[in-house]
């Protein structure tokens, strides 16, 4: 498993490569100059051009890649264009509040899918079945961009029980991890009860069942471990999809966390920050993935990593 996770980690050399190589050419090729984003339209050339070459975007692309690269080499991500702030000072000040989002929201969709699906999963085909798989369609159907408006609308504006936005104490996390948790609870409680179901056809739960345990104590008991191998999977693929989808409910929420910082940087043309941003973002979904393939080997001893 040791040299696993060492082959593992070496990959993440040519991952980091290409996620800085594509964000660098996509940044550089949108429209706008973050020189005239800075200074305003009505900036003088003059001022223009001697901001342009203290931040050295007047050298050739080529050049300012190569020395963009370096500095990767060296663990340096650069310094912001509008703050003049280093860049991984920025990342680890918003990255805390991103990863408590998306752990959160992890949880919250833990909590909701887990009983779904084992409820439907017992008894495919049954009310609770039809109830659980109704909310999974209704939970998947219903975008972020509009479940967190109206979580705000119901639960802040009128009832007063949480804050609006921003980022405090328990309660205002509260709505934030609904709507980024929802969502993946829906495809979570799907996969599990489709697990479920497949596992209640098994031999040892028909063996179980013989020896006088009961339906879904056998399943629970016996099966529910087996049916997990695809929902850790899906939970591991989906860690990187919280991050991500985090950024639309940061900007709803006014969530101080990484993804806001992008969307702003974004704007700005900030280019050193978005590429920091970005890679963050990528190699931290690689470590998720790396972290729920050595997780098999704790849920499914048979499994052997090579």
């Amino acid at each position: 498993m040791i040299r696993y996770i060492v082959r593992r980690l070496l990959q993440l050399v040519p991952v980091a490569l290409g996620v800085a190589t594509l964000t660098f050419a996509l940044i550089h090729l949108v429209p706008g100059d973050p020189v005239v984003a800075m200074l305003g339209e009505t900036a003088a050339p003059a001022d223009v051009d001697g901001l342009r070459r203290e931040l050295g975007l007047d050298r050739p692309l080529w050049e300012q890649y190569a020395t963009f690269l370096a500095g990767l080499a060296r663990g340096d991500l650069g310094e912001s264009i509008a703050t003049h702030e280093p860049v991984s000072k920025l990342i680890a000040a918003r990255f805390p509040a991103t990863l408590e989002l998306a752990v959160a929201a992890m949880l919250v969709a833990i909590l909701i899918a887990f009983p779904l699906g084992m409820i439907a999963g017992a008894r495919p085909g049954g009310v609770a079945d039809l109830g659980a798989m109704g909310f999974a369609i209704l939970g998947i159907s219903i975008p972020h961009v509009y479940l967190g408006p109206l979580l705000m609308i119901l639960f802040s504006l009128q009832l007063g029980l949480v804050p609006l936005t921003g980022r405090g104490g328990f309660g205002h996390l509260v709505l934030p991890a609904l709507t980024l948790g929802t969502g993946l609870a829906a495809i979570l409680a799907r996969m599990l009860r489709q697990s479920l179901v497949q596992v209640r056809e098994s031999d040892y739960i028909r063996t179980a069942r013989s020896k006088g345990l009961g339906e879904a104590r056998a399943l629970l008991r016996h099966g529910l471990r087996n049916a997990l191998s695809p929902v850790v999977t899906l939970m591991g693929l989906q860690m990187g999809a919280l991050l991500s989808g985090a950024i639309i409910t940061e900007v709803i929420f006014s969530w101080p966390g990484l993804g806001r910082l992008m969307i702003s940087a974004i704007g700005a043309r900030d280019y050193p920050l978005v590429e920091g941003c970005v890679l963050t973002f990528a190699l931290t979904y690689v470590l998720v993935n790396l972290a729920t393939d050595v997780l098999y080997c704790v849920i499914d001893p048979r499994i052997r990593l090579s």
